[in-house]
């Protein structure tokens, strides 16, 4: 029985070996606060781009051990505590990350659940009776009154800041609010990439910031082309133009006659034929 358990170990392990080789990239991702129904949605929506598989920690360090000429992939070892999710893929990294961010749902929030960002009970009516949620609310700090029946949070207040964890008693409360204040989803630990190990900080992204950088990059590329004249497909009718006035200026300034010019010289000439006629008669 033993030997059996142990072929069976071994077959997982070539074959997860065989999955590393296989792919270019590979991302570990935390189980932790992912619902089965998500993974299931992930699973149909990344089954052409993705390779999704939930492996025993045990068995991955071995893999990765005998992964040949994949370089520093044994880096990966340190981020595999926890119950994980394997996702091997030749998807840039960055595109993967934003496809599990607009996967992710929101959902009520469980004692020592930890805030995905500040919990703000906002003023108005809470729809709710009097009765034990006043208390409820009274220790969350959040200050109350009751008018027409219903019980009305004075203003706006923070009950938990981002990475607080949700108390035993703030919990209740929270979903009796409807509020969700847990985001639920896959998020990647790390990414190896071709020998780069690209941790969970340096894959965040935001798009808005990335198209400013790419815009600022552009106009600083596009100034830097004219001002050294250097032709491209999207200076080349700027160019042309600037061309077109620095020669016209050229040639009226040695009042060069030109189909261009000839209408400017003449009025140049008759406004300095009036100043020196005015000058004649003084």
């Amino acid at each position: 029985m033993q030997r059996q358990v142990l072929i069976r170990k071994a077959g997982k392990v070539r074959e997860i070996r065989d999955l590393i080789q296989k792919y270019e990239a590979l991302g570990i991702a935390s189980l932790h606060k992912v619902r089965a129904s998500q993974l299931q949605g992930l699973r149909r929506k990344l089954e052409d781009t993705v390779h999704l598989c939930v492996i025993k920690n045990a068995l991955a360090v071995r893999a990765i051990a005998e992964s040949e000429g994949k370089p520093n992939i044994g880096k990966l070892r340190d981020y595999l505590g926890g119950s994980n999710l394997f996702l091997l893929t030749n998807l840039n990294p960055f595109k993967l990350v934003l496809i599990l961010e607009r996967s992710k749902v929101r959902g009520f929030a469980k004692a020592g659940d930890v805030a995905t960002e500040d919990v703000v009970v906002p003023a108005g009516n809470t729809g709710l009776a009097p009765g034990p949620v006043i208390s409820q609310l009274s220790s969350a700090g959040v200050r109350t009154r009751i008018e027409s029946g219903s019980v009305w949070v004075n203003r706006d207040t923070v009950v938990a800041r981002k990475g607080d964890v949700i108390s035993q008693s703030l919990a209740p409360v929270l979903s009796k609010l409807g509020m969700k204040p847990i985001e639920m989803g896959l998020s990647l630990k790390v990414f190896y990439d071709d020998g780069v190990i690209i941790s969970e900080e340096d894959l965040q992204l935001s798009l808005d910031e990335y198209k400013q950088d790419l815009g600022e990059a552009f106009a600083q590329a596009f100034n830097l082309s004219l001002n050294a004249a250097y032709p491209t497909a999207e200076n080349i009718a700027m160019l042309v133009q600037i061309a077109a006035s620095e020669a016209y200026n050229v040639a009226f300034n040695a009042d060069l006659p030109s189909p261009e010019t000839i209408k400017g010289l003449v009025k140049k000439a008759y406004f300095e034929a009036v100043a020196l006629s005015s000058k004649m008669s003084d």
